[in-house]
């Protein structure tokens, strides 16, 4: 029997050569438009809220007798009208640092447990319920704060206090109800760690099999192919989701109304109750500020808060740039 070869298959009738290419060619424009429109559709949104933000800003700017970014009062309805967001920047930076640092390793830790360590019949359920948390509404988080957290932190703030005042940080000068910064650090800590871990996890989770095999091969412990194999490849994945969370914490309202004594004060001692977000003043002040100066003066803050999320997601998506032999692309 004679062999068939690409030779011996006839040619395609005329009148049905090319359709599946012409066909292909009009889906590919068909998706290449509707991408294209919906990243110009979220670059026009954007845009126009910033052009919003700016020219409410100016507004109420162009009426301030104080500095917007060095006064310490709020008082926009005052005759005349003197606030500024010094406070508002410091306790919106300090409480999401300080979640950072508490949340940050601790969800690291769990992806790789669940990733690396944890057996499955342990490993799903624990990813289920992490998962879980990730979507109780913030409002549930600031009751379990103001009922549960806030009480149970006065042992750790004199304990702080008295082994490590020495800082000047936990030094605690005001006696009193913990409804401070310290305690905003860590109910945001709680809140964003689903989103850390659940993120990091999925990354550690696509680490090439062959790197750990690799390095199991030439002796490593277990500890050794995580951080030779395992951190590097899911380095940018754990900055990204770093980032989410980051932003959940600075953008954060009703949690921190619900647990913080706001006060505008600038203080150092993170244990003094006191202070203020940028969320947490525009969820406080909208309903009593008046239609001019002092709604105006709230979506200041609110563009100075959406300038800061922008800078913290360009810095992020920088160090991935700079690093992009731990991006995963060369894998």
């Amino acid at each position: 029997m004679a062999s068939t070869t690409p030779l011996d298959i006839p040619p395609a009738p005329p009148e049905t050569r090319g359709r599946p290419m012409s066909t292909g060619r009009a889906g590919d424009k068909i998706f290449l438009g509707l991408s294209r429109g919906s990243g110009i559709l979220l670059l026009v949104v954007m845009a126009s809220i910033a052009v919003f933000l700016s020219y409410r800003a100016y507004l109420a700017i162009s009426q301030n007798e104080g500095n917007f970014l060095t006064t310490l009062d709020w008082n926009p309805a005052g005759d005349p009208p003197v606030f500024g967001i010094a406070v508002l920047l410091f306790g919106t930076v300090v409480s999401s640092i300080i979640a950072m640092v508490i949340a940050v390793p601790i969800a690291v830790g769990i992806a790789l447990f669940i990733s690396h360590y944890a057996p499955r019949k342990l490993a799903a359920p624990l990813a289920y319920v992490i998962d879980l948390l990730a979507a109780v509404p913030s409002i549930i988080y600031g009751i379990w704060g103001a009922l549960v957290l806030v009480p149970y932190l006065e042992g750790l703030n004199l304990w702080l206090d008295q082994f490590f005042g020495w800082t000047y940080i936990f030094d605690q000068t005001e006696i009193g109800i913990p409804r401070s910064l310290f305690t905003v650090g860590i109910l945001l800590a709680i809140m964003i760690l689903p989103i850390v871990t659940s993120v990091s996890r999925e990354v550690f989770l696509q680490v090439p099999k062959m790197n750990e095999e690799a390095a199991l091969a030439l002796g490593a412990t277990r500890w050794e192919v995580i951080r030779l194999s395992v951190l590097p490849f899911g380095r940018s994945g754990v900055i990204s989701a770093s980032m989410l969370g980051l932003g959940r914490a600075l953008g954060e309202t009703m949690a921190v109304a619900t647990v913080l004594s706001p006060s505008f004060l600038i203080s150092l001692h993170v244990l003094n109750p006191g202070g203020g977000t940028f969320a947490q003043n525009i969820a406080a002040k909208f309903g009593e500020a008046d239609q001019f100066v002092g709604r105006d003066a709230l979506i200041a803050s609110g563009l100075v808060l959406f300038v800061l999320t922008l800078l913290v997601n360009g810095a992020a998506r920088l160090i991935i740039a700079r690093r992009k032999e731990y991006s995963g692309a060369n894998a």
